[in-house]
């Protein structure tokens, strides 16, 4: 391990989203709800999702951990199941 930590860099842009839009998957009532996965320029992959960080946080499993600055986010199995196609192996 290196022992460089790795930090989000706010000014990567969205490059191109893994799997099927939302509302393609019928995973939206069309209210802005939107989960989706896209990678960004620098490879790194954002996640739009319900924030559930506070349901969560006090029955994370041993050696889990939300950080400050960190975020639990839940998406719809489907949404995963889709982007399986365009999730690189390595």
């Amino acid at each position: 391990m290196s022992g460089k930590r790795w930090e989000a860099d706010p000014s990567a842009e969205l490059a191109r989203r893994w799997g099927k839009s939302s509302h393609e998957l019928g995973n939206t009532s069309g209210d802005g709800s939107c989960p989706d996965i896209w990678e960004l320029a620098n490879g790194d992959v954002a996640v739009i999702g319900q924030d559930l960080t506070e349901a969560y946080r006090g029955r994370l499993p041993d050696g889990v951990s939300v950080d400050p600055g960190e975020r639990l986010v839940i998406i719809p199995r489907s949404t995963m199941i889709a982007a399986k196609v365009d999730i690189p192996d390595a």
